[in-house]
Parts: structure tokens; sequence; C-alpha cells
């Protein structure tokens, strides 16, 4: 199967969702080298826009999220990766996902989830991916 990492300037989405819950964690982007990183290794490595490299999902925090299953959607421009996730929380900010606030009618955003560590602890004060 041919993906189509040109629709995205050489990026895919890729959602992140725990494989026994079903909980979607987080959402980063991988080009073509960090998907054949991802699949060599068996953890997810995403490609970092803000810092123009790679970057494994758990190399500072220890958090690091094992592969299961990649899926392919059917533009297959956008990936689902299916993992089981090794450590408290995905999200800088200490929470398990990184979907942890709902918005609301008048676009007033509420915390809905409880910190599950402590990012000063993992990350220092810099809270950085």
């Amino acid at each position: 199967m041919e993906i189509d990492f040109q629709k995205g300037g050489g990026l895919l989405p890729a959602i992140i969702q725990d494989e026994q819950t079903g909980e979607v964690l987080m959402l980063g982007f991988m080009n073509r080298e960090s998907l054949l990183e991802t699949q060599r290794v068996g953890e997810v490595v995403f490609f970092s826009r803000s810092r123009n490299k790679l970057w494994k999902k758990g190399e500072s925090s220890g958090h690091v999220l094992r592969v299961r299953e990649i899926r392919v959607d059917c533009d297959a421009d956008a990936l689902l990766v299916r993992v089981e996730p090794v450590g408290p929380g995905v999200c800088h900010e200490g929470y398990r996902s990184c979907f942890f606030r709902a918005l609301g009618a008048g676009g007033d955003a509420k915390i809905i989830a409880e910190h599950t560590f402590e990012p000063e602890k993992v990350y220092g004060q810099e809270k950085a991916r």
C-alpha cells in the first residue's frame, strides 16, 4: 500500500489510541522516516514540527507507547496507532490523555480529567515536548 505523505506536505496525522480502552490519548505527526522507525522499534516515534526532527515518545519521561497495531484511513493520509501505553499518562501537562478538556457551547473549556502524574517531576520545569 502506498501511503500519501505528499497531501500533508510530508507529514501524516497519527491518532494514538489505547488498544485496551479505546481512549484517544494524543495526536502527533509522522513522516516516512518516523513511521519506518516506529515499525522498526515497536514504539511510537513522531516527527516534531517544532524541533524539526524525530522524537520517540517517552524519551525523556519514560512514558512510551508500545505499538500493537497501525491502521491507515481510506484516503491513505492518516494513521490510527493502537498502543499499550507505559506510564501514568502521555500529556506533558500531567494527564493520561492530551484530550483532558471539553469545549462548552459558548467555547469555554472545562477540565474533565484528573492529573495522573506531576509533569515537573517528570520533565523538570521546562515541560517541553
